[in-house]
């Protein structure tokens, strides 16, 4: 097992925020020409003042990144150029197929439509495939702590950009004071014009908030679910109905969720049989791609190449595609990892040969 292996095999990201996920260097060039002052104006001041790769003490500790982020990316230029630089750096690390989730809500501050910031990361987006042949796909995000009323305006925009990249729809924010069930209409909309969709759960609030999730909005995946192993019925009815979870690990460990990478429930949740998959959620501040994900879930958690390689699988399973798409996609996938397995087994046995 090396990370050159876990690059080279064909993968899914699921779960990744457009906003958490953007480079430095971007950052600082947009906050110049919109003459924003920032934090810090070196990449090293800014990784640093953004808690890039810690462990934060809070809550509010970690969210002073997206204040930092959201504040260049106001613009259809920004928009375009962010969603663009994600889809080529996730696709330089063979993410074959990407979802990119944000909350157009959060991109109104210079008065821009919620229709021209669908559409910038959208161009972008096509923009990225083109030159890289990645695939991808836009969540759109409800906000938890904003009123539903909002979240329904966000449904009804995810209905109408329908079959015109937006893939599904999304509810993220803080968890405590602000359940699920509160955005049920939203959700009722997207659901009765077959719109695929997930919800964050089980993150900073326990199995209630995934059963919400599943039973009040139908969610058909959970954003996180670390907190699902305290409820082991519904635990079981996820595993049972395999819904699958979107794993973020290191994530997880930087905002609190769990209290160590050892202590994480991903191996538990993945030998008891229910559908995992690994994905980043902010590639920036958590300072971590999918190969990093996978090396981490190896390293610290004892998963094998077989299981990996099973949890990359399911990663394309459970993405967000027509059966039909879906289905060629996988036989692709499974053979071009078996060819991967094969070159890199080969290759170990030339370099063990004796001179």
């Amino acid at each position: 097992m090396t990370e050159e292996l876990l690059r080279a095999l064909p993968k899914t990201d699921l779960h990744c925020h457009l906003d958490g996920s953007m480079r430095l260097k971007t950052i600082l060039e947009l906050a110049e020409q919109q003459k924003i002052k920032l934090l810090a104006d070196t990449e090293d001041g800014l990784a640093k003042a953004i808690h890039m790769g810690e462990v934060c003490e809070s809550l509010e500790e970690y969210l002073v990144a997206f204040d930092v982020t959201l504040s260049v990316l106001q613009t259809a230029e920004s928009l375009y150029r962010a969603a663009y630089e994600l889809a080529v750096d996730a696709a330089a690390e063979n993410v074959r197929w990407l979802e990119v989730r944000y909350s157009p809500a959060l991109h109104l501050q210079k008065g821009l439509k919620m229709t021209t910031v669908i559409d910038s990361v959208l161009e972008g987006l096509r923009a990225a495939k083109r030159e890289t042949g990645i695939k991808c796909g836009v969540i759109v995000c409800g906000i938890r702590h904003i009123n539903p009323q909002t979240s329904m305006r966000l449904a009804e925009l995810a209905v109408a950009y329908k079959n015109r990249g937006v893939i599904g729809f999304d509810l993220a924010g803080a968890e405590a004071s602000f359940p699920a069930k509160d955005h049920r209409d939203a959700f009722q909309l997207i659901l009765k014009n077959n719109v695929n969709c997930t919800a964050h759960a089980g993150e900073a609030y326990g199995p209630e908030s995934i059963s919400q999730a599943i039973h009040n909005l139908g969610a058909h995946r959970i954003g996180h679910g670390t907190r699902l192993r305290e409820d082991g019925d519904l635990l079981n009815y996820v595993n049972d109905h395999r819904i699958p979870l979107e794993v973020c690990p290191t994530s997880n460990v930087q905002t609190g969720a769990v209290t160590s990478l050892a202590a994480h429930p991903l191996k538990f949740y993945f030998d008891y049989g229910l559908r995992v998959t690994i994905n980043t959620d902010n590639r920036l501040i958590t300072d971590t791609t999918v190969t990093k994900e996978l090396w981490t879930a190896h390293s610290a958690l004892g998963l094998s190449l077989e299981d990996l390689t099973t949890i990359l699988v399911s990663g394309f399973k459970s993405a967000f595609l027509p059966f039909r798409e879906k289905q060629d996609m996988l036989r692709a996938v499974n053979e071009e990892i078996a060819q991967t397995l094969a070159a890199f087994d080969q290759k170990r046995h030339l370099v063990k040969q004796p001179a």
